[in-house]
């Protein structure tokens, strides 16, 4: 499996829409992608995919796919159907309203491939950069 970097990530203008009209005071997903964007880029995970083959899914969405299936507590089955039929992580995902997503599977090898590499710190750092830049936690000093 190879990576072909994602160069930016755009919403789909129908998914917005519908998004916003399904969602008028927001939701986890659209206030996510609203104040923090993507947080996750596909280069993020470069070291970890071949450079030859045939391109994945784009990392940085499997990264919002595993967050949110944690936050949700759902198995790697419901997280794929929530990726094809939630509209609002599709707003999150910038994916059209009729993409298809994945299989399931892709969710436990884009774990194993993060932990093979030694990677898997990557999604709680990322996560938590993004919100001190945004003043949204603390940073806290521990002393001995």
């Amino acid at each position: 499996m190879s990576l072909k970097p994602f160069s930016a990530c755009v919403i789909p203008e129908r998914t917005a829409s519908i998004a916003r009209s399904a969602f008028p005071a927001g939701s986890l997903c659209i206030r996510t992608f609203d104040e923090l964007g993507t947080i996750f880029q596909d280069q993020d995970f470069a070291d970890l995919y071949s450079q030859h083959g045939q391109p994945g899914q784009p990392p940085f969405r499997l990264a919002l796919v595993t967050v949110l299936q944690f936050i949700e507590g759902l198995s790697d089955r419901g997280a794929a159907d929530a990726v094809r039929g939630r509209i609002d992580w599709k707003y999150l995902l910038c994916l059209e309203l009729d993409d298809p997503g994945f299989d399931y599977s892709v969710l436990c090898e884009f774990r194993a491939r993060l932990l093979e590499g030694g990677a898997e710190r990557i999604l709680f750092d990322k996560i938590l950069s993004a919100l001190r830049g945004k003043k949204l936690v603390k940073s806290r000093t521990i002393t001995a």
